[in-house]
């Protein structure tokens, strides 16, 4: 094989600048074409809570029809499930992707079935991500895409993603062909499925929203697919200057920066939830309020703050030695919620001051404290803007922070 004098020269610039180049840059450089693979959907794995688990008739054995709605569109795919918080192995069949249609019917004409190492399943060991074969699919900026998964044995931890705010459908047995999944189980959570990525030109890339039940999307309507990233992904993809750029969300609802919390902490899951996500090139960190609502005494309120900063440089700096640039956002007004209490509004102001201020290491702050407060110099969310608890946007609530982002920063 002849590799052009360009990659050659684009590898060794790598090398001298200290980068170890993937597999896909690679690969990029070997055929001198222009294109890598790029995250076009994603969601935060962790144990699923007994409350959130599968209803009957359950996994095992059977198939269950998971919608997401992506960011970019491509001509060729791979999708990655996870076992990550499983400690018995997780059997997936067969797997197969579609264009989603009303409810859980899929347009059979787009049914394309997946493979792994050229085998039809393949099995998740616990602690396992995988991905499988990349394929050719015709998937559309914005568009829905229904994922079919019929199950062999599943472990009694199982991984997933409980807010959804999306709507998955589990019929008994092998039904990976059926259309229409007619009389299926209900259940508004995702199991197993981990990212979507897509071969897009080089100038694509994406955003990762690390955040907590804010970023997940509490408060936005089941299946209407109106969580604030989603509205700026939708204006990003509509704007000719940022139509090339992705939006992952990586919210987990109850999550926590330093400890405590739902799920692993944002500083556990950084390296996988950020840095192994394909063609990110920039961060946005909305997290902290769940920090600081669990403080118990006024005295610890200062304590609190500062773990939070040292944990946002410490992100910042993991981030950066990527190249990615991160965005910090402040942390939304809470007086009047549940957590409200005079010390954690002290730690709160403490935090986002630090946040606008010209030496916290983020490269631009998105204010959303600024832009969510009910009136200047108030501690409240405008009345209209949250899901009656003061804490959490309503719909219109998460309207308004997506359009509130600028779109010059993703130039």
């Amino acid at each position: 094989m002849q590799i052009k004098k360009s990659s050659v020269l684009l590898l060794l610039v790598l090398v001298f600048l200290g980068c170890k180049p993937n597999q896909s840059t690679i690969k990029v450089a070997e055929k001198g074409n222009t294109q890598n693979w790029v995250g076009t959907w994603a969601t935060a794995q962790m144990l699923v809570e007994p409350n959130n688990m599968p209803p009957a008739p359950g996994l095992t054995e059977n198939t269950i029809r998971q919608i997401i709605r992506v960011s970019i569109g491509g001509k060729k795919l791979r999708l990655r499930f996870s076992n990550i918080f499983s400690d018995q192995p997780t059997v997936l069949k067969s797997v197969s992707v579609a264009n989603a249609l009303e409810g859980a019917a899929i347009d059979e004409k787009t049914q394309k079935a997946l493979s792994f190492n050229g085998n039809a399943g393949v099995t998740l060991n616990p602690g396992q991500d995988v991905f499988s074969d990349s394929f050719d699919f015709q998937l559309k900026e914005g568009q829905l895409l229904a994922i079919t998964i019929h199950y062999g044995a599943t472990s009694q931890k199982t991984t997933g993603h409980p807010g959804s705010r999306t709507t998955s459908y589990i019929l008994q047995g092998d039904q990976i062909n059926n259309i229409d999944f007619a009389g299926a189980t209900k259940t508004d959570h995702w199991y197993t499925i981990m990212g979507v990525d897509v071969i897009a030109a080089v100038n694509s890339a994406n955003i990762v929203c690390l955040g907590n039940s804010i970023t997940d999307g509490r408060g936005s309507g089941t299946n209407k697919q109106n969580r604030w990233t989603d509205i700026l992904s939708g204006r990003l993809l509509q704007n000719k200057n940022t139509a090339n750029i992705g939006v992952l969300n990586l919210g987990i609802g109850g999550n926590c920066v330093v400890k405590g919390g739902l799920g692993p902490t944002a500083l556990d899951r950084f390296e996988r939830d950020v840095l192994s996500q394909a063609g990110t090139k920039w961060l946005v960190i909305l997290e902290g309020i769940n920090d600081i609502g669990g403080i118990k005494n006024a005295e610890d309120a200062p304590i609190k703050a500062q773990e939070l900063i040292s944990a946002y440089k410490v992100m910042i700096e993991k981030a950066h030695a990527k190249n990615i640039k991160v965005y910090g956002c402040t942390i939304l007004p809470f007086q009047k919620s549940f957590y409200d209490a005079p010390f954690k509004q002290d730690a709160r102001d403490t935090v986002n001051a630090w946040i606008r201020s010209k030496n916290s290491g983020f490269d631009a702050v998105i204010d959303f404290d600024k832009e969510m407060v009910s009136e200047p110099g108030s501690k409240t969310i405008l009345s209209n803007m949250h899901d009656n608890d003061f804490l959490h946007p309503n719909e219109l609530g998460y309207r308004r922070m997506g359009e509130a982002i600028d779109l010059g920063l993703f130039k």
